[in-house]
């Protein structure tokens, strides 16, 4: 069997258990434990799993560890599709958005049409990176720019500076300061975790606070978490759910769990499937 192959293996193990010990794969895979244990620093370095002691864990096993973006991009894609379908439905042209990082948020941006003539304010790389490959061109071939180089009936992308994280945010005090000084229609936030108790909740202390930055300068807050969010809880918290205008999720919620947070937000939304 293939390196590849094994690792494809030991990553569906951990989606499935959570963690995996060595001794387990290595009968599972008829091979060594050594050649087990190359194979978990292969992941682990490439930020798929986490190695500990006798084994692996899933990277989101833990409240202060951060998936990376890449990790994160591969989950839940048809949720994600349909909850930026709906959350696509909130905007009106003329607006100001904040949008935060994350992969759901990703898909959003992915989607907005670039004729809307709206204003987005951003710490994540991968959504402004994606505003700035599509911006339409004017009838004579140009960019469309109007006065100070900004698209004329485009999206104005103001991008938000600080360090950057694993899953593709800029975060700390200079990121923080710039949220502070707009004012927005809408926040759309991609979080780690949505819990009754805890609220929404991010891995990285520095993210949240300029998620919560966010939150504080928007005039409403809506969050885009699928269903696999729920009882999550990460380090550090943003805000409580009391605070979340709107929260779109996905038919994946329990009903359980989607009577909970109907009692907690001030409205539930669930995404249609995909026809």
């Amino acid at each position: 069997m293939l390196a590849a192959q094994r690792q494809h293996l030991i990553l569906q193990e951990l989606m499935d258990a959570g963690t995996v010990r060595v001794a387990a794969l290595a009968a599972r895979l008829d091979v060594s434990e050594m050649t087990v244990r190359r194979d978990i620093d292969a992941l682990d370095a490439g930020g798929l799993l986490l190695r500990v002691h006798g084994g692996a864990a899933r990277t989101d096993s833990f409240s202060a560890l951060e998936p990376g973006f890449a990790v994160k991009s591969t989950r839940e894609l048809d949720a994600k599709a349909a909850i930026a379908a709906a959350a696509l439905e909130l905007i009106r042209p003329g607006m100001t958005v904040f949008l935060s990082g994350g992969t759901t948020t990703f898909e959003l941006a992915r989607i907005l049409p670039r004729n809307l003539g709206i204003t987005v304010a951003t710490n994540s790389i991968m959504v402004a990176h994606s505003l700035a490959a599509a911006q339409p061109d004017a009838p004579d071939g140009s960019t469309g720019a109007g006065s100070g180089g900004q698209p004329c009936h485009g999206i104005r992308t103001l991008i938000l500076g600080g360090e950057r994280t694993p899953s593709e945010a800029l975060v700390g005090p200079l990121a923080a300061q710039a949220a502070k000084t707009i004012a927005a229609d809408l926040c759309f936030m991609g979080v780690h975790g949505m819990d009754v108790d805890a609220g929404i909740t991010s891995p990285n202390m520095l993210e949240a606070e300029v998620n919560a930055a966010m939150v504080a300068g928007s005039a409403k807050l809506v969050v885009l978490a699928d269903a696999t969010k729920y009882g999550m809880v990460g380090l550090a918290g943003i805000a409580p759910l009391s605070a979340v205008d709107i929260l779109i999720t996905d038919p994946g919620l329990s009903p359980d769990a989607a009577t909970a947070l109907r009692g907690a937000v001030r409205q539930l939304r669930i995404a249609p499937e995909a026809a």
